[in-house]
C-alpha cells in the first residue's frame, strides 16, 4: 500500500518506510523565485489567508486523536516526519491510511499545482471550495478506482497549501470517492486551523 504526497514536488510512502521518502518524478517549478506574482490567472485567489506556523512546526497535531480515532480507529501507527525533503509531514497508517504535508519547495501555492496540470499531474480534478478555500485533487494518474488513493491540497494562502493523501482500505476501497475523502480531511484541518484544537 502506497500512499503519494505531491505538491510542486512528489513523494511517496509505505508502511515502514520514513514518511516521505524520495519518488522519482521531478518538481515542476521548483526553481521558482518567491518573489514572483501569485496567483496565476486561472488559479482561485485564497480568500483570507491563514496562519498555519504551528502545524508546519508540528505536523503531527495537524488532526486530532479524537479525529484520527473517527478516521482510523483506535489502533493507527503515527509516522512523523518533520523535516521531509518536500515539507513537514505526518502520516497514520492502519487499515487505511492518512498523510498530511505541508510543502516548502516553494512560495507557489496552488500556483505551483496548476502549473503542473497536463504536464507532472495528468490527473487534475478541482474540488468544490471549503467555505471559500480552494481545493484540487492532482497526481500523475487518476488512483482513485484502482487503487482508492487520492492526493489533495487546499490553498491556505496564496503561497501556501496543505496536502491530505488517503489511501483506503481494502474493505472500503470504492465506497466513497478517495479525493471526497481525502476533501474531508481537508475539512477538519481547515476548522482546527481557524480554532485551535
Amino acid at each position: 500500500m502506497t500512499i503519494a504526497l505531491c505538491a510542486a514536488g512528489c513523494t511517496s510512502t509505505a508502511p515502514g518506510q520514513p514518511l516521505p521518502a524520495a519518488r522519482t518524478s521531478s518538481s515542476p517549478t521548483s526553481s521558482s523565485a518567491p518573489a514572483e506574482e501569485v496567483p496565476d490567472p486561472g488559479v482561485p485567489k485564497v480568500p483570507i489567508p491563514l496562519d498555519i506556523t504551528r502545524f508546519k512546526q508540528n505536523p503531527c497535531e495537524t488532526l486530532t486523536p479524537a479525529q484520527i480515532s473517527g478516521l482510523l480507529g483506535d489502533r493507527a501507527r503515527i509516522r512523523p516526519d518533520p523535516h521531509g525533503p518536500v515539507g513537514p509531514a505526518c502520516g497514520w497508517f492502519a487499515q487505511a491510511t492518512v498523510a498530511v504535508l505541508y510543502p516548502n519547495i516553494n512560495k507557489l501555492g496552488l500556483t505551483s499545482v496548476y502549473r503542473a496540470k497536463g504536464h507532472a499531474y495528468p490527473f487534475f480534478l478541482p474540488l468544490a471550495p471549503i467555505d471559500g478555500y480552494p481545493v484540487v485533487a492532482y497526481g500523475e494518474d487518476d488512483p482513485r478506482a484502482s487503487r482508492g488513493e487520492c492526493d489533495v491540497a487546499m490553498g491556505t494562502s496564496d503561497r501556501e497549501t496543505v496536502v491530505v493523501s488517503i489511501t483506503q482500505s481494502a474493505a472500503h476501497k470504492g465506497e466513497k470517492d478517495p479525493c471526497e475523502s481525502a476533501r474531508d480531511v481537508e475539512e477538519k484541518i481547515l476548522g482546527n486551523l481557524r480554532g485551535g484544537h
